[in-house]
């Protein structure tokens, strides 16, 4: 998956838009800060989120971080691979590693978030 085609947060969360539901998950720039990621946790599917809510969490090898929801939506589904191989976030952030598909509630929100080339200069800072 190319990058361009994603947006993302100053919070190093990813998302990319199918139709009217987004695959969310945690950018390669922040899997490389926190190191081997050895547990998530994930949300329910049902589960309604406003922007900027806890979306899910990760415990590394460093620290456990929260995952934040980009926009606002209900859980369609969660990535239940990563119950046993959560190291799929470090291994394949953009493909495998995605951790929630959301139903979005307004699609225009999207547009609020950073393009990747936004992100690549909000992580040299």
């Amino acid at each position: 998956m190319s990058t361009q085609d994603l947006r993302f947060t100053q919070s190093h969360e990813w998302l990319k838009m199918e139709g009217a539901e987004a695959l969310i998950g945690l950018t390669d720039y922040a899997q490389g800060e926190l190191g081997d990621i050895v547990f998530v946790e994930l949300p329910a599917v049902g589960t309604h989120v406003d922007a900027g809510d806890v979306l899910t969490t990760v415990e590394s090898v460093k620290s456990v971080s929260e995952i934040y929801a980009p926009v606002a939506g209900e859980v369609m589904d969660v990535n239940v691979a990563l119950d046993d191989n959560p190291d799929l976030i470090n291994s394949a952030p953009y493909a495998e590693g995605w951790m929630v598909r959301l139903r979005v509630d307004d699609a225009s929100s999207v547009d609020s978030l950073m393009t990747a080339d936004d992100y690549e200069e909000h992580t040299k800072g």
